[in-house]
């Protein structure tokens, strides 16, 4: 959750600040930096008082849990013709693994954006497609 929320915001090109993280997630402050020392000590974010970068291990699982996620809404809405469930794809994304994420991107013929236009990180069978 809240690597996503740090993709997102540094996405819209923002800075990314504990009060922004904050307001996207609904969460105290307090709870926030609690939070991202963990993830600073995991070494998936650089958390100081300046802000918030993620480390390449971050960048990495981040860009997974991005695309599983905007694969999934592809499919609810292009493929099923469903209406998109954000706690569903959230519940969901946690669970695939990457032979699933690749045959799900196959099927979708490799989307580079997802249905609220944003791009979908590419993955190994993209490169060979």
């Amino acid at each position: 959750m809240y690597l996503k929320a740090v993709w997102h915001i540094k996405e819209r090109g923002e800075d990314v600040k504990i009060s922004t993280i904050a307001k996207m997630l609904n969460i105290r402050q307090p709870s926030v930096v609690q939070m991202l020392k963990k993830l600073n000590l995991k070494n998936l974010v650089n958390y100081n008082k300046a802000g918030v970068k993620l480390t390449d291990e971050g960048e990495r699982i981040g860009a997974s849990m991005m695309r599983n996620s905007r694969l999934l809404e592809v499919l609810m809405d292009s493929a099923l013709k469903v209406k998109i469930d954000e706690e569903m794809v959230c519940g969901i994304e946690h669970h695939m693994n990457k032979q699933f994420t690749d045959a799900l991107c196959v099927m979708l013929k490799h989307p580079r954006k997802c249905p609220h236009d944003h791009e979908i990180p590419m993955g190994e069978c993209c490169k060979s497609a």
